[in-house]
């Protein structure tokens, strides 16, 4: 109770030394009662700080699933719009249109909704990939993405499971994102049946 006291006693103390430093200024009472509103709103703005850290940990968890494959690999799987690329894992790849050949447009808070396939080692082909359309660029902080005929390959974060394909056509970032076929190509028919573009 008594340590209670004194920490009231010290938020007043320093409250009256600002109130008091406020109405010395040159901008008289009306600086003085925007300090108190800030003060007042202090507690908000701790409040809002717990958003960023959400983030944050959303981002972290993006981060990781953006995180370089050891034993990366390409492989085709038949859905609902046909034979498409997907990771070792079966999750789809998309190519952004406002990439360059063999350059990525995609970085930072776009980097995040839409993980490049990063990896450490040579990406190994699977059944149906083109071996030499498979291959690796240089993204701008030194990281090997993989590539396809010459589009750099990403997953999409709203993507939480194998056969998901939430990212198609998607407008984000300043251009569209896109599955693509192993011909290199990007998909952009409609998709052949009602399952909701998965496989």
């Amino acid at each position: 109770m008594r340590r209670h006291t004194r920490t009231v006693t010290a938020l007043a103390s320093a409250l009256l030394l600002a109130t008091a430093a406020a109405g010395c200024s040159d901008n008289g009472g009306d600086h003085g009662s925007a300090s108190g509103s800030d003060r007042a709103e202090q507690p908000n703005n701790h409040e809002v700080d717990v958003v960023p850290a959400a983030s944050s940990s959303a981002s972290a968890s993006a981060s990781s699933s953006a995180s370089a494959s050891s034993s990366p690999k390409v492989d085709v799987k038949n859905g609902s719009f046909g034979k498409m690329l997907v990771d070792e894992k079966g999750r789809s790849l998309y190519q952004f249109d406002k990439d360059t050949t063999n350059k990525s447009m995609c970085s930072g808070s776009c980097a995040t909704a839409w993980p490049p396939f990063i990896v450490t080692s040579k990406p190994v082909a699977g059944s149906g990939i083109k071996t030499n359309l498979l291959k690796t660029i240089k993204r701008s902080d030194g990281s090997e993405q993989v590539a396809y005929n010459g589009r750099p390959l990403y997953r999409f974060e709203g993507d939480k499971k194998p056969g998901d394909i939430n990212g198609q056509d998607i407008n984000a970032f300043g251009a569209k994102w896109f599955i693509m076929n192993p011909d290199g190509k990007k998909v952009t028919t409609a998709p052949q049946n009602n399952n909701g573009g998965g496989y």
